[in-house]
């Protein structure tokens, strides 16, 4: 399995830890969004799709099955973060 393709969305949103959103494309043939960047105490990592369940719990919808993978994942995930521009500010005037 290789990662082909990795997109980030920086977001910038004041008291979140939430840094931006990926997508990851495996083998040019299968897509992972909803990729969470956190920035944690001890630097950035991602947090894989998850959903709600009916405990009020959050469960991960796709995620990697071994160490080896969750850091090839997070190597390619903040590495594209560090490369992404920086979000744009939307302009308040009107002109």
């Amino acid at each position: 399995m290789k990662i082909t393709s990795v997109n980030v969305r920086k977001i910038e949103k004041e008291g979140s830890r939430m840094k931006g959103i990926a997508s990851v494309l495996l083998d040019d043939s299968f897509a992972v969004h909803d990729i969470r960047i956190i920035e944690g105490d001890n630097g950035l990592f991602i947090a894989m799709p998850s959903r709600k369940t009916a405990t009020g719990g959050y469960r991960d919808i796709a995620h990697p099955i071994n160490p080896e993978v969750r850091a090839m994942f997070e190597e390619a995930v903040i590495n594209a973060y560090n490369e992404a521009e920086e979000p744009h500010e939307e302009e308040t005037e009107e002109e």
